[in-house]
């Protein structure tokens, strides 16, 4: 009898996927978190001129040379992190980055630490590494955000990495300045490696983003277009590595995927050497959607924080399972907390990466479920 590996019965498909699957043809769709907006003009005109140029064929394993130098030039004047184009590999979305780096760094039995809740894909290329989850609770009293001390009564001398995430999914929490140096202290003075997962850092609402490769060299900077240039379907990222770890991460992407697409990684170098103005204006189109989900929210007396990066609220209440149960017989589509970890529990999620629109009706059809009576 054919049998799958032990390490991939012991992890679930994606409840956020799941969820998905059950849209229908009247559902608002609050449960992906993908950027409704078209992918800007100026990135879609250099994938036809890439097109007619010819360029299909493979790349370099590591990407185009052009587009690593970008990539470094946006990571040392927006982050302020001291990258090379040789410290850089472009990947198959950010997923592709986090998957080739956890399987590089961890063995058999060892320990990572990641935030919960958190974006599922941790937990499962933790365990597809054949490594061990360790959960840091985030807590609405800290507004979820990842808090050093808490992180340190976690790490033992089986921990090999941590991973963090600043916009966080599902919660929208931006780590504060003393919150990542933090981080960035506890991985040097265990030798440990940190993960900083920085996709959303360009979706940030009156506070600033910071990277934790500014004050350690013991930090892999995940990141990529998708969130900030709406080019979830081009699937594209990066990684920036430390050269002690460079060849050993190449050696995963190498296997599993040879090289990213071409015609993406135009469209990338396209997105970081174009006008930025799109980026702008979708993060206040993003910000005036915040304000309206957790505007209602309130009104109907769910308790929600609110959130200052990425694109989704985080809302709390006794029976999110029920809720999510309800407003999909209403149409609306959630994500009930637990998909996210165990402390994600008690809470549920809403993208509101959709229109303006769309949202009003959801908030809508959610208050028409009179909730708070029940």
């Amino acid at each position: 009898m054919m049998k799958p590996a032990k390490r991939v019965e012991s992890i679930d498909l994606s409840g956020i996927r799941k969820m998905f699957d059950m849209v229908g043809e009247d559902s608002i769709n609050l449960a992906l978190g993908e950027p409704d907006f078209d992918t800007p003009s100026h990135i879609r005109e250099a994938v036809k001129e890439a097109l007619d140029e010819g360029f299909t064929h493979y790349t370099g394993n590591t990407g185009i040379m052009e587009l690593r130098e970008a990539i470094a030039h946006k990571l040392q004047t927006d982050n302020h992190i001291n990258a090379s184009p040789e410290s850089i590999i472009v990947t198959v979305g950010a997923s592709g980055a986090l998957y080739s780096s956890t399987n590089a760094i961890v063995e058999e039995g060892d320990e990572v630490i990641i935030p919960d809740p958190g974006f599922v894909a941790y937990d499962a290329c933790v365990k597809l590494s054949g490594g061990r989850s360790v959960s840091a609770q985030l807590k609405d009293e800290n507004d979820f955000r990842m808090i050093p001390e808490d992180v340190l009564e976690q790490v033992t001398p089986r921990t090999k990495a941590i991973i963090m995430n600043s916009p966080g999914n599902p919660t929208g929490a931006v780590l504060e300045k003393e919150d990542v140096k933090g981080m960035a202290d506890i991985a040097d003075d265990h030798d440990l490696i940190l993960i900083s997962d920085e996709i959303y850092d360009k979706i940030i609402y009156g506070k600033k983003h910071y990277s934790p490769a500014h004050y350690s060299d013991n930090v892999i900077t995940v990141n990529g277009f998708s969130k900030t240039y709406a080019m979830t379907g081009f699937r594209i990222g990066y990684l920036s590595i430390p050269s002690k770890l460079t060849e050993e991460i190449l050696k995963i992407h190498q296997y599993s995927v040879t090289c990213t697409t071409s015609i993406s990684q135009k469209a990338a170098l396209a997105a970081l050497q174009g006008p930025q103005d799109s980026v702008d204006e979708m993060r206040d189109e993003f910000q005036r959607r915040r304000d309206l989900v957790v505007g209602r929210l309130r009104d109907m007396g769910i308790e929600c924080n609110l959130p200052h990066g990425a694109f989704y609220v985080f809302p709390r209440m006794d029976n999110p399972e029920k809720f999510v149960e309800a407003a999909l017989k209403k149409d609306v589509v959630l994500v009930p907390g637990s998909s996210f970890g165990k402390y994600g529990e008690g809470h549920f999620r809403i993208s509101y990466a959709t229109s303006y629109e769309d949202l009003q009706e959801a908030m809508d059809r959610l208050e028409s479920l009179n909730w708070q009576n029940k």
